[in-house]
């Protein structure tokens, strides 16, 4: 970490080396810029926080923690499929994260601009993705807010999976105030809402949210309201998808309401896989023949363990909505204030319970 630096503005140079240029993103709570590390000559992506007005010393300097516990979340991670953080630099008393530039799409802007997927090309997504939580797990980093705007689809065929700053690291000091849930509504797991402990349970949740919503179009559980969505998600059953096919079976085992009764990693990289592959995942062939037979169908398969080469392969690029290329949209990196809500346990439990 090193410091100081010059004021977020294009052309500035920030710790005397990454020169500001393009704003890749914005909005109330900062800035995520192109830039040009002039030490090594290679161009970067600079994430700047700004802090509200009127928030208070004790909440900034949390802020800007949360800001250095991302990089450090994603530094720890160290998979392919994880944003790669290069350097954090302090500048105008305030933390930035340089990181390595994604060229591409959000998978929230792709949706937004051709509709929802194919289940094959959601579920090769879904396996990456998933492949990059296990390696945040392995070394007990829960990312904690897995959506369609923190998946970039890079022009090269890497899914990326970014902003950690809302990330639970094991063994680290706490963020997060006593009676606080930390999440985007729409793909908080039940569990949370409910004010248990964030787990890797909670990011498989996650994952099965950002699915429903690439196949179907909208998340499975919607509110008037960003509480009545998390209502929604502890005590509505879930809808029947429409459009899912052979994933159906992934998504309602990832959107279990109990975490103990969730879909293991192992199963569902193997039933994604199949998808990806363009065949009815194993387990769901052998339950219809069951059916056919009036059985009970076939075995659940929760031991199942991930074949070899787990690495998934690279998704083929597709031409971004009217032939754009250009750098991944990073607006939704700006954390609290935009993607992320911070909800007080006692209003859900009054909400939920009441």
């Amino acid at each position: 970490m090193r410091g100081p630096g010059a004021e977020g503005t294009a052309g500035g140079l920030l710790a005397g080396r990454y020169r500001l240029g393009a704003v890749l993103g914005a909005g109330g709570t900062g800035t995520v810029w192109q830039a040009r590390d002039e030490d090594l000559a290679r161009d970067v992506a600079v994430k700047e926080v700004r802090v509200p007005v009127g928030v208070d010393a004790e909440e900034r300097e949390r802020q800007y923690a949360r800001v250095e516990r991302e990089a450090l979340a994603a530094a720890r991670s160290g998979h392919q499929g994880v944003v790669t953080v290069y350097d954090v630099v302090v500048a105008d008393g305030r933390p930035w994260i340089v990181m390595e530039l994604v060229r591409g799409l959000s998978l929230a802007d792709v949706l937004t601009a051709d509709g929802p997927l194919p289940p094959a090309r959601a579920a090769r997504i879904g396996l990456a993705v998933l492949d990059a939580l296990g390696a945040a797990h392995a070394v007990g980093v829960v990312h904690r807010d897995v959506t369609p705007a923190n998946i970039l689809l890079g022009n090269d065929g890497r899914v990326v999976l970014t902003d950690f700053g809302t990330a639970a690291l094991h063994g680290a000091r706490g963020l997060t105030l006593a009676g606080e849930v930390v999440g985007s509504p729409a793909s908080l797991p039940p569990e949370r809402a409910e004010g248990a402990e964030p787990g890797p349970e909670g990011d498989l949740w996650s994952l099965g949210v950002v699915l429903w919503t690439a196949v179907e179009g909208g998340p499975p559980f919607r509110g008037a309201t960003p509480l009545a969505t998390v209502r929604a998600a502890v005590e509505d059953p879930l809808p029947h998808p429409a459009q899912a096919g052979p994933l159906r079976p992934v998504l309602e085992g990832l959107l279990r309401k109990d975490p103990a009764l969730r879909m293991s990693p192992e199963r569902a990289a193997r039933q994604l896989r199949e998808v990806a592959e363009g065949r009815e995942p194993a387990e769901e062939r052998e339950a219809a023949a069951g059916r056919g037979r009036g059985t009970e169908g076939a075995a659940t398969g929760q031991g199942a363990v991930t074949p070899s080469g787990a690495t998934p392969a690279p998704i083929t690029p597709e031409e971004p909505p009217h032939g754009a290329r250009r750098a991944a949209s990073y607006t939704a990196l700006l954390g609290a204030g935009i993607a992320v809500l911070v909800i007080a346990v006692v209003l859900v439990w009054v909400l939920v319970r009441g």
